[in-house]
């Protein structure tokens, strides 16, 4: 069972860990269950009637970068299976509710065995510091029409994101829709159809 270890400064956003048995023959990690996660109403996912109905397998290398994502009908339940992430949360429901206000950042290192819980209205990405084996739980299937993004080095954004030792650049290994996001800005507006 995950217990909540660190509070966030973003509404809904929850970090846990998880507890892990071991024995001389290997070890049992119990990921998520229903009755100890506790409730998905408005409050802590910023929809009506959530629950998760799928589950992924993400595996990076050191240096690649998924991000900044962005769903307005889904919530994210991360866990990190093995490996080191750096995780950025952007809180964008202020600036959705109003394009003059900034965005709230956040960022956390994560490890193996670590959580985090991530509302609809909140941007998120990660870094693989290692080699890094990711979980996800959502509340909707993949379909496509939720997968948002904005560019994950947006000035006005300003996520701390660190050099990556081992490109040649410096910088991150990134997927062709990821190099290709908007920014933040762009992709509010055309969200509000302007």
């Amino acid at each position: 069972m995950s217990s909540e270890v660190a509070r966030s400064r973003l509404a809904g956003v929850r970090y846990g860990r998880l507890s892990r048995i071991v024995d001389r023959r290997g070890s049992f990690t119990e990921l998520w269950r229903a009755s100890t996660f506790g409730d998905l109403g408005p409050e802590a996912a910023g929809l009506p009637d959530a629950h998760f109905v799928q589950a992924n397998l993400s595996t990076s290398a050191p240096g690649v970068l998924r991000g900044l994502h962005y769903h307005r009908r889904q919530l994210d339940h991360w866990t990190v299976v093995a490996g080191r992430a750096l995780v950025a949360l952007v809180d964008v429901r202020p600036v959705a509710a109003d394009p003059a206000a900034r965005a709230v950042v956040e960022t956390r290192e994560l490890g193996e065995g670590e959580t985090v819980t991530i509302p609809t209205g909140v941007g998120h990405g990660f870094l693989a510091l290692e080699p890094l084996s990711l979980l996800y739980l959502v509340t909707n299937e993949y379909d496509g029409s939720d997968e948002l993004g904005f560019a994950w080095d947006d000035p006005a954004v300003g996520v701390p994101w660190p050099a990556i030792p081992g490109t040649p650049d410096g910088q991150p290994i990134l997927s062709d829709r990821d190099r290709a996001n908007p920014t933040l800005h762009e992709l509010v507006e055309s969200l509000r159809g302007g």
